[in-house]
């Protein structure tokens, strides 16, 4: 595999797992309002347009919402599926 495919699946499985971080805090926030502040509404650009679509498809049920798991799970597949695989076949 070339140096810049390898430094590419580098990338994006930092990028997936700095995504999942956002989304953990987002998580917090949602449970712990006493947190949120002004430095919040960015984290809520970054999260939002991605748990929408899912919540489109997937309503919460009994209050709760499963957009957020759905998310994480589908971020963990692919990167474990996907990403991971490949940066370790550059090594």
């Amino acid at each position: 595999m070339s140096s810049l495919s390898c430094q590419a699946f580098f990338v994006l499985d930092k990028v997936i797992w700095l995504y999942t971080i956002i989304m953990l805090v987002y998580a917090v926030l949602s449970w712990v309002p006493d947190l949120r502040g002004g430095w919040s509404r960015w984290i809520e650009m970054l999260v939002e347009p991605v748990l929408a679509p899912v919540r489109r498809l997937v309503p919460p049920t009994a209050g709760i919402d499963w957009s957020f798991l759905i998310v994480i799970v589908l971020l963990w597949l692919v990167n474990n599926m996907l990403v991971r695989p490949n940066e370790f076949a550059c090594y």
